[in-house]
């Protein structure tokens, strides 16, 4: 019976970690970026922001070219004047059309027409420099949507990062948690031999539910954190992500040389929005000129459906001049000079902002870089604390508030260790997207 039991628990753990390990799938930080290249909703809405500007630009392409239409048209009519015309059109006027009583009073007759009609744009100032600024604003919207890209790279990374930091944390608090199970157990036979008193047993049991209650919220954080990641790459499953790779301080001394660039993205996308308000002012401005058309048109006329026994064309030109709108343009004028003046200031403050965002970002990575050094040596410096007072608790020779203490401080040392490493390359990072 007892055979069968082991079994039967075997059997039960097999289960589980079968189970566990269908839940967390291996990924390296490049998988999760071709994910992410491919499915990420934020990069899909750029890409189709940037569809819809050059969807506006192809229509300015009728300042340049004809607009060409073909109608057919069919009446019967006894209205004397179109009865008259019909006929005229059709080439079938005879000398007894003209009988003052037909002429008044016409039979009904059915007239087919169909037309081919051309319009040609000859010169058209502002609807040119419209044009112009479509283009600009095309140019635009594409650098912004590479700068999307660029910054949900960064947030993958920021994200990729703390699923490391936060399964790492896992790792140091489930260590943590044996070794304060391992003291609850000498502090039991320390208070059942009398050699310890009931407050400190209790501290040690606080001290061990206090772990594992940090030990719980930290793989919520994980679950948490791969459900961002998830989301990020467009996907939304049970399954918890666990980086291939741990996360390490990499130090990279030649970043703080590096120059904000003025060929970033977005900075080159604010400059070419400010393209499009100039070409936009100068438009306004230059509608005061008049505008020259050609149009031009074949007609065909018939007493039957789809007929061409009568034919005749039209060609022409049209010079147009709207003198006084009623202060229409005047307005649109102003209006757009100071939308210029707008985007040349919000410019101005962009380039200045980012100087100081990447200046402030490098003076962030320097520090993070000293905390890194701090950390690293008071992580060792509580590690060996805590070997020396777990020896001396083992031997009887430590109080159980000190020893207590000196675990407290370890792990909290570990945890800023991590926390200072996931800084100093998240902040790395950042000054790298700065100035690109």
């Amino acid at each position: 019976m007892r055979i069968k039991n082991n079994i039967l628990l075997l059997l039960f753990t097999f289960t589980i970690f079968i189970s566990n390990a269908q839940q967390e799938q291996l990924i390296s930080f490049d998988e999760v970026l071709n994910n992410v290249k491919k499915n990420n909703h934020t990069i899909k809405i750029s890409e189709q922001d940037f569809t819809v500007a050059k969807a506006d630009y192809n229509q300015t392409n009728a300042v340049l070219l004809p607009n060409i239409s073909v109608s057919h048209t069919a009446i019967t009519t006894t209205n004397p004047l179109m009865a008259f015309g019909s006929k005229l059109n059709q080439e079938i006027l005879t000398p007894a059309d003209f009988n003052p009583a037909l002429l008044n009073d016409p039979n009904e007759i059915k007239n087919f027409a169909t037309k081919i009609e051309v319009q040609q744009p000859i010169f058209n100032a502002d609807g040119l420099y419209m044009r112009k600024a479509a283009k600009a604003k095309m140019n635009a919207v594409e650098l912004q949507s590479l700068r999307t890209k660029d910054y949900i790279k960064l947030e993958v990374t920021k994200a990729y990062m703390q699923l490391q930091v936060a399964y790492k944390a896992v790792e140091v608090l489930e260590k943590a948690k044996e070794a304060a199970l391992e003291n609850k157990k000498i502090a039991n036979n320390n208070f059942k031999q009398g050699y310890m008193q009931k407050a400190d047993l209790l501290s040690v049991e606080v001290h061990v539910t206090e772990v594992e209650n940090q030990l719980l919220t930290t793989k919520s954080n994980v679950k948490n954190t791969s459900d961002y990641l998830q989301f990020l790459m467009g996907k939304n499953t049970n399954t918890t992500l666990k980086p291939s790779t741990q996360l390490e301080a990499t130090l990279n001394l030649d970043i703080y040389s590096e120059q904000l660039s003025t060929n970033r993205a977005d900075i080159e996308a604010m400059e070419k929005s400010t393209e499009a308000y100039t070409n936009m002012h100068k438009a306004n401005k230059l509608s005061y000129l008049p505008r020259l058309n050609a149009f031009g048109s074949y007609e065909l006329y018939d007493d039957k459906l789809f007929g061409t026994e009568a034919k005749g064309y039209l060609v022409g030109a049209q010079l147009s001049w709207n003198v006084f709108d009623g202060f229409k343009r005047e307005g649109k004028t102003q209006k757009s000079k100071a939308e210029l003046d707008k985007a040349e200031l919000s410019l101005d403050q962009y380039k200045n902002q980012s100087q100081l965002e990447f200046i402030k970002a490098k003076r962030d990575l320097k520090d993070a870089e000293n905390k890194l050094k701090l950390t690293n040596l008071a992580m060792e410096q509580s590690k060996e604390a805590l070997r020396i007072r777990t020896n001396r608790f083992e031997q009887g020779l430590e109080k159980t508030s000190d020893l207590l203490i000196s675990e407290t401080t370890y792990l909290q040392k570990q945890l800023e260790n991590l926390q200072t490493v996931f800084s100093y390359n998240f902040t790395k990072a950042y000054v790298e997207f700065l100035s690109k």
